[in-house]
C-alpha cells in the first residue's frame, strides 16, 4: 500500500553516508536531487502507474525512486547492447523544454532525432516519408553546388524557405535509411503517436513514464518526471555515458 504522509522515498529509503552505486552509477539520492520523483496531480494519475508510485504529497504523486532506478538500469542495459551491436536508436523529444536538450544530446552521441513535431506516418508510411527526405537532401545538394544561382532572387528565396521548412521537419532523420531498431521517447503523452507507430512496426520503445501515462506502452519504461528539465537532463546524461562507451571503435 502506498504511503500518503510522512517522509518521501528519498528521505526514508536512503542509507546513511554514500548511496550504493551500480554499473551505471545510479543512486536514488542523485535522482531525488534531479527531481525524478515528482509526478503530476493525483487526479491525473494513470492506473497502470500504481506499482511505481510511493505516495502523494500536496495532491502530487511521488514516484518510487527505487523502482525508477531498477527500470533505468534495464533501459541502460538494453541501450548498451543496442549501440554495441551498431543498431539504430532514434531520440524523440518534441516538448519545448526538451528540444535543446535533445539537440545537445544527439550531437554528442551522433544519433538521429526528432525534436519538432512528429509527422504521422513517419514509421507506418516510411516509404513516402523517405521520398520527402530524399527530395530535401537533393535540394541541399543542389544549393551547395550553386545550381540555384541561375534563378531569380524571388525564386531563390522560395527555395530557401522550402529548404528551411524541410530541415525543421526532417533534419534530424535525413540520414535514416531504414526504420530504427528502437526509439527513446522523452514524453510518451506528448509523442503518443510515435509510440503507437513504433509498436505497430515492431520498433522497441524506451520511454520516460510520468504518473499520467501508461508505462506498459513502452518496452523499457523509466518512471520519472518528464516535465522537470533537471530530471530529463539526468536521464540523458546517463544514456550519454552508456552510449559513448558502447559505440564500436
Amino acid at each position: 500500500m502506498m504511503k500518503t504522509e510522512g517522509k518521501t522515498p528519498e528521505e526514508e529509503k536512503l542509507p546513511t553516508g554514500e548511496a550504493k552505486k551500480d554499473e551505471f552509477n545510479l543512486n536514488v539520492e542523485e535522482m531525488a536531487k534531479a527531481g525524478l520523483h515528482f509526478g503530476h496531480k493525483t487526479s491525473r494519475s494513470h492506473p497502470k502507474m500504481e506499482p511505481y508510485l510511493y505516495g502523494a504529497r500536496n495532491a502530487i504523486h511521488l514516484i518510487d525512486l527505487e523502482k525508477s532506478k531498477e527500470k533505468l538500469n534495464q533501459a541502460l542495459e538494453f541501450v548498451k547492447n543496442l549501440i554495441s551491436e551498431n543498431k539504430i536508436l532514434l531520440v524523440i523529444g518534441t516538448k519545448i523544454q526538451s528540444r535543446e536538450l535533445v539537440k545537445n544530446f544527439v550531437k554528442d552521441c551522433n544519433l538521429p532525432y526528432i525534436n519538432e513535431r512528429w509527422l504521422g506516418g513517419t514509421f507506418t508510411n516510411f516509404g513516402v516519408m523517405k521520398k520527402r527526405i530524399d527530395y530535401f537532401k537533393d535540394l541541399e545538394k543542389k544549393k551547395a553546388g550553386g545550381e540555384f544561382e541561375k534563378y531569380t532572387k524571388k525564386e531563390r528565396a522560395e527555395i530557401e524557405k522550402e529548404i528551411k521548412n524541410l530541415e525543421r521537419k526532417f533534419g534530424g532523420i535525413k540520414n535514416l535509411e531504414k526504420l530504427p531498431d528502437a526509439i527513446f521517447v522523452l514524453d510518451m503523452e506528448k509523442d503518443s503517436l510515435a509510440v503507437k507507430e513504433a509498436k505497430k512496426k515492431g520498433v522497441k520503445v524506451i520511454g520516460i513514464s510520468d504518473t499520467n501515462v501508461d508505462p506498459t506502452l513502452a518496452d523499457y519504461p523509466i518512471p520519472a518526471s518528464d516535465d522537470a528539465v533537471s530530471s530529463i537532463q539526468y536521464i540523458l546524461e546517463k544514456f550519454k555515458e552508456v552510449i559513448l562507451k558502447a559505440k564500436p571503435k
